[in-house]
């Protein structure tokens, strides 16, 4: 059990949150032909387009409406309607994803409202799905955003109550931690019983590395309108991670679909419940070569438990990829020797170390040195200073990896996936057998 503690510094030095928007943003990056649009400065948008370009090695496709020192003052709305103008006439998107930013929520605008006159003197837009969300960066951190997000999708696309019921289609709600790799590789879990998943949003079909075969100003792939409104007609609905238990609520209430929400799909309990959930939907018992995967994952975790054991490793992410990497830490014999996260998540509470610090960098670089070092950080690409300052090594998780390519196809949940995290671990593990414990440590 561990104590969630927020630092009391007046600043991040060196920051680990991202913002709501972004998150926000990539929501709509997993709809076909997707257009998010932030409704904010210029600047606030470059910032997030390049991070996503950075990591996902990608074209993406993101717009703003550009406010400046007039609109900021006088409001907002001639900005917006003439960004949505634009974007239907040159891109002819299916969805635009109006996401709010710091600097229209702090000054108080009225964004559905303002949306409602404009769609009103616009018929023109009738043809485009705009959907507004209401994301502040002062209000959460990414996995907030991406909850935001896919929950106002749901309220905007999904129909209310949809005849005919499917008791093959199995709904999926993904978490942002899990990369387009994981999304596919949870649809063919899925499938391998025999069902069919509708996945909202679907990053592995848009943001997976496929090459085009001619320019696309929008998003190329990921679920269909018609796909999103016809969710009402599922089984059952599985959301992975705790910051999609808003959007499974939300589905519920508009379709009626029960759901379950799984907290983790890494580790061996984990993906088990997720085995015994599709076996009940699907009226089946889990498919032999799944059963094999699980026999893999077992066998890996003998051959692993020797290098985890007694080894020391520090870890900071969204709350989500933090649980899902810390309980995996803990089921190994590793010890927890650090834990920050971007915002207070009541589970966290659970994890097996002394505290979790909502913080950054700094407070991962304190937490280290407080506990006598440590002998592998899992984080994202930031983290590699304070890695290359105290010669510990870094295993890249996490957004943003701007540094090592494949970062989409990094796949770490499913039995499959936990196998394979287990081996890059330990074998990082196993290449570094003394470093973060003692001044020799720090030599390199």
């Amino acid at each position: 059990m561990g104590v969630i503690v927020s630092h009391t510094k007046s600043l991040s030095t060196s920051p680990l949150k991202l913002s709501p928007p972004l998150g926000a943003a990539m929501a709509f990056m997993g709809m076909d032909g997707a257009m998010p649009l932030f409704h904010g400065s210029q600047g606030c948008t470059a910032f997030a387009l390049v991070m996503l370009v950075r990591h996902f090695r990608e074209a993406i496709p993101l717009q703003t409406t550009a406010m400046n020192e007039i609109s900021t003052i006088l409001g907002g709305m001639e900005q917006v309607e003439e960004a949505l103008k634009n974007i239907a006439t040159r891109t002819k998107p299916k969805v635009i994803g109006l996401v709010s930013t710091a600097l229209t929520e702090t000054r108080g605008e009225d964004m559905e409202g303002d949306l409602r006159l404009i769609l009103a003197r616009n018929p023109d837009l009738a043809g485009v799905k705009v959907v507004p969300v209401s994301a502040p960066d002062f209000d959460g951190s990414l996995e907030m955003g991406w909850s935001k997000g896919v929950t106002a999708l749901i309220d905007a696309l999904v129909a209310p109550a949809t005849p005919g019921l499917d008791r093959t289609r199995v709904n999926l709600l993904p978490g942002i931690h899990l990369t387009p790799a994981d999304v596919e590789h949870l649809k063919e879990m899925v499938e391998a019983f025999g069902l069919e998943p509708v996945c909202l949003p679907d990053l592995s079909d848009s943001l997976d590395g496929h090459v085009p075969e001619s320019y696309v100003p929008t998003t190329l792939g990921g679920t269909t309108v018609e796909a999103a409104r016809s969710m009402g007609r599922a089984v059952l609905t599985i959301a992975v991670g705790e910051h999609m238990r808003w959007a499974a609520n939300a589905l519920h209430a508009r379709t009626g679909v029960p759901f379950v929400v799984l907290d983790r799909l890494t580790g061996l309990e984990a993906v088990d419940r997720l085995m015994v959930s599709l076996s009940a939907a699907a009226g089946r018992p889990v498919p032999d070569k799944l059963r094999r995967a699980r026999s893999r994952l077992v066998d890996a975790m003998l051959d692993g438990h020797f290098f985890f054991g007694g080894r020391s490793l520090a870890v900071a992410g969204e709350p989500d990829m933090l649980w899902a990497t810390g309980k995996l830490i803990a089921e190994m014999g590793g010890t927890l020797a650090a834990a920050v996260t971007t915002m207070p998540a009541p589970h966290l509470a659970e994890l097996p170390c002394q505290r979790v610090v909502v913080g950054d960098f700094e407070d991962l670089e304190d937490g280290i040195l407080e506990a006598g070092g440590a002998d592998l950080v899992i984080s994202n690409t930031n983290a590699r200073q304070l890695c290359r300052r105290h010669g510990i090594p870094l295993f890249r998780a996490g957004m943003p990896i701007y540094d090592r390519l494949g970062t989409a196809h990094q796949m770490t949940i499913g039995y499959k996936g936990t196998r394979d995290l287990i081996f890059q671990l330990g074998n990082m593990l196993m290449e570094h057998p003394e470093h973060g414990h003692g001044p020799a440590s720090q030599a390199g």
